[in-house]
């Protein structure tokens, strides 16, 4: 075993053939995009890389599938194949994202492109691709898939099995990918396994939450994850295996929601680094960065590579962004519900002939809970009354924050700020 050091988890262990796997120019790639993108003219600190989230992702994953496989009782080879997957599938879960992360989404090309064969299934080729498809490429047609064949395929860990479980659905043709046998039966364990890398309390928040306060210098993201982990468990749930949480548990998953929700509103949706999203997004408007399809290309593109191009380009957008010259914060508003009151400002900015921009943002507690027949539960597990509940009926917590948080605000162009702030009669 090797030790590697972290800041957030302490000691993570991991083993000669994932430090393989780690050392691969794919997983390299990740220490030279930035978790939080632009967050960093804000928080100083926040200058902390997928690559180390990934690495904290894996040992939460691990941390996770640990507890609930101590009560499936699995063949000490369906467990071990078990938790390798978990742990290199949130170890590479991030693979694919683009420079500066999200905002860079919208320069690239038709999933088409990407020759992503039968993966693509009856999806429109002319849809864009997103972050999601390169990691499905970069597992399944890069010069990784060949390592992760040579070191794990002999205890059946395979690319295209670790990006099945990252989008959440079987390898195309491997409907046995994820099976194991539990109590003499046959069970597919994709959706227990699911939950862990995309759920409403999955591996890739558990760490992200902490990481992030921990590097912008914040309190929010911080919960008793130690009390949250310790507290899972699997049980049967309409004909699946699913996660569940035992009930003294609870208290401690709600402090571990809330601490999401602030952190957008704190963090994530801080006005400083959606104005630059917005600036890049208008730079990447003049068509002058693309992003390729092949994995080859796609392994080139890097944050350092996108500075590059905003320093040699001649846009105003990329000068304001590398001058950190960003059009100035107007007015800002929080509407439960929505923004009500409309938008008569912008019209009387655009009669004023002054350049402007709106984002919205909005802020809920739960992505999952309005998905509630789509998204496999969280369970609440009460073993003294032999009751399963699903968590949004155990805990009051998600009707108190129902309502959307819609974060609006209003930037203008600098050198008219004053002008415009007399019309707020500021």
């Amino acid at each position: 075993m090797v030790s590697i050091h972290d800041p957030i988890h302490g000691t993570i262990e991991v083993t000669p053939g994932e430090i393989a796997l780690i050392d691969s120019r794919p997983f390299q790639r990740l220490r030279h995009i930035k978790q939080l993108g632009f967050s960093e003219l804000a928080f100083p600190g926040a200058t902390h890389t997928r690559y180390a989230h990934s690495l904290g992702a894996m040992q939460m994953a691990t941390r996770m599938v640990d507890r609930v496989l101590e009560a499936l009782h699995l063949s000490a080879d369906d467990a071990a194949r078990i938790r390798q997957t978990a742990r290199l599938a949130l170890l590479f879960h991030d693979l694919g994202h683009p420079p500066m992360s999200h905002v860079s989404e919208r320069v690239m090309p038709p999933v088409g492109n990407l020759n992503l064969g039968p993966w693509l299934g009856n999806d429109d080729p002319k849809r864009q691709a997103t972050h999601e498809d390169y990691t499905v490429k970069l597992l399944i047609d890069s010069e990784l898939t060949p390592l992760i064949e040579e070191k794990f395929g002999a205890i059946g860990v395979t690319g295209a099995r670790l990006a099945g479980l990252v989008m959440g659905r079987h390898p195309p043709g491997d409907t046995g990918a994820y099976c194991a046998e539990h109590e003499g039966v046959t069970v597919d364990l994709l959706p227990l396994l699911n939950q862990i890398v995309s759920s409403e309390m999955d591996a890739d928040r558990m760490d992200y939450l902490r990481r992030d306060a921990y590097y912008c210098g914040v309190s929010y993201g911080h919960f008793d994850h130690v009390w949250l982990t310790s507290s899972l468990t699997a049980v049967e749930h309409e004909g699946a295996l699913a996660m569940a949480l035992r009930h003294k548990g609870v208290w401690a998953f709600e402090n571990f929601l809330l601490a999401r929700y602030h952190m957008f509103l704190s963090v994530y949706y801080h006005h400083t680094a959606l104005c630059f999203d917005h600036l890049l997004g208008r730079f990447y408007d003049g068509g002058e960065y693309e992003l390729p399809g092949d994995a080859e290309g796609y392994l080139r593109t890097d944050d350092a590579d996108l500075w590059v191009a905003l320093r040699k380009s001649k846009s105003p957008w990329a000068d304001m962004i590398t001058r950190r010259r960003p059009y100035r914060l107007l007015l800002e508003t929080h509407e439960s519900g929505g923004d009500k009151e409309g938008c008569a400002l912008d019209d009387k900015l655009t009669d004023a002939g002054i350049d402007f921009f709106r984002v919205r943002k909005r802020a809920v507690l739960s992505k999952y809970f309005k998905k509630r027949e789509r998204a496999f539960p969280l369970l609440v597990l009460e073993p003294e009354v032999h009751r399963i509940s699903r968590i949004e009926d155990y805990t009051p917590l998600y009707r108190r924050f129902d309502d959307e948080l819609e974060v609006s605000r209003v930037f203008c162009e600098p050198s008219r700020i004053a002008e415009a702030r007399k019309m707020l009669g500021r």
